[in-house]
């Protein structure tokens, strides 16, 4: 028979190879929504997937889960250390032992650093739609070094490490609404500050648009890799195969299907717009960040109500960031990921649910105000509230300063002079 610990290694071990499948379904987006012209998107995302590896095997993965330094980063040395052991083949080798963490799970070093790589992959995959054709892609790679030895580490470090000093003051965010969808928005802001500048430079008003070419195959097969991939993304955040990971399951799905059900029918009713395929497609997305930070301690119908509220918050959000002209991103990352990640953030405090909290093993997370929380669901909400200030303004500020620095390396420039790349 089975272990508990070996049968939660194989399910983490499935759920990380589930979301890696999403860095490359991201480009695959980008393809359905801007045209098969946009390949090079799929090339990017490649790249990012193959860097994030690299980095995160030498050393990022201990500067985000190592234990801390102070509660900031985790400390590089911590073993196996760097490049996941090196070239050992002992059997007293760190990389087969259970992580420091996870001795509840069960998880070796090897499974959990596959799954949290993915996570950090997805997470830049989500920043670089804002790249589009704007930024070369040397200064892609460079910016994805810095990402994963750093910018993605820090949030991870604050938040997912017990040790962190949000986790200490009682931070949560179950599968990255926080740590994946906003800092991606904030990071994706400091890129897109940096291309404004340049743009601007070269006498620009507004920034060039990048138009929506939908090719409908690519879009559709996008947005199912993505779903099935978040099979992944939330239920293995559990970290055990056990009755909360159904119920995650359950979470993730009611909720990204009442978000369709609600954009599209919202748009019709207040904009008296045709149902496109686009809209559906946002309108999954929406619901599947949102549910992302509360999955694991949220019950099926509070998901299905959160996926309610998907609609009138992704149409708000959308027409807001529509109406700025210095930046372009027709993919969605401002008012899907950035907006969608910090909405969900803040619903923590209302719906959460100690039973299902528990069972994610956060026992500790009070029930929300919703659910008879009072007055610790609000120091609740204060606690979230300061963590997303906090995380946004240092990843947008990292992720700012390290493409001005990497426009200075580039000859003065992230983007070719003149205009977008050549694919």
């Amino acid at each position: 028979m089975l272990s508990t610990a070996l049968v939660n290694n194989l399910w983490v071990l499935l759920a990380a190879l589930l979301v890696f499948t999403m860095t490359i379904s991201v480009g695959l987006l980008e393809v359905g929504e801007l045209g098969e012209s946009m390949s090079f998107s799929l090339l990017k995302t490649l790249l990012m997937t193959t860097i994030a590896l690299f980095v995160m095997g030498i050393v990022g993965f201990n500067t985000a889960f190592a234990p801390t330094w102070d509660g900031v980063i985790g400390n590089p040395f911590y073993a196996p250390g760097f490049l996941l052991g090196g070239f050992s083949t002992s059997a007293a080798n760190p990389l087969h032992d259970v992580w420091w963490s996870q001795t509840g799970s069960g998880l070796v070093t090897g499974t959990y650093f596959l799954f949290e790589t993915a996570f950090a992959a997805v997470t830049l995959a989500l920043v670089g739609v804002v790249f589009l054709r704007k930024v070369k892609l040397s200064v892609i790679a460079g910016f994805s070094v810095v990402y994963f030895g750093l910018i993605w580490n820090l949030p991870a470090a604050w938040i997912w490490n017990p040790d962190g000093w949000l986790a200490r003051l009682g931070m949560v965010d179950f599968a990255g609404g926080l740590v994946v969808h906003g800092a991606a928005g904030a990071a994706g802001l400091g890129v897109l500050w940096q291309i404004w500048r340049e743009e601007r430079a070269r006498g620009h008003r507004t920034s060039p648009q990048v138009p929506i070419r939908i090719s409908p195959g690519w879009l559709t097969l996008a947005i199912l890799l993505l779903w099935v991939g978040w099979f992944g993304f939330n239920p293995g955040s559990v970290l055990r195969f056990n009755d909360e990971a159904v119920v995650v399951v359950l979470t993730t799905f009611l909720a990204a299907s009442a978000a369709a059900v609600s954009t599209v029918g919202l748009a019709i009713l207040l904009r008296s717009e045709t149902p496109k395929l686009l809209l559906g497609v946002n309108g999954v997305l929406m619901g599947l960040i949102v549910i992302t930070p509360l999955a694991g301690f949220v019950s099926p119908g509070s998901a299905f109500v959160l996926g309610l509220l998907c609609g009138p918050v992704f149409l708000g959000a959308e027409r807001y960031f529509s109406k700025r002209s210095w930046f372009a991103d027709p993919v969605g990352l401002l008012p899907g990921h950035l907006t969608g990640g910090v909405f969900g953030i803040a619903m923590i405090p209302f719906f959460a649910q100690q039973y299902f909290a528990a069972g994610s093993g956060f026992p500790s997370l009070p029930n929300g105000l919703l659910f008879g929380g009072g007055t610790a669901a609000l120091h609740q909400f204060g606690i979230e509230l300061f963590g997303v200030a906090v995380v946004l303004v240092t990843v947008f500020l990292l992720s700012f300063g390290t493409i001005w620095l990497l426009a200075r390396w580039a000859g003065g420039a992230v983007a070719p002079d003149p205009g977008p790349t050549a694919e």
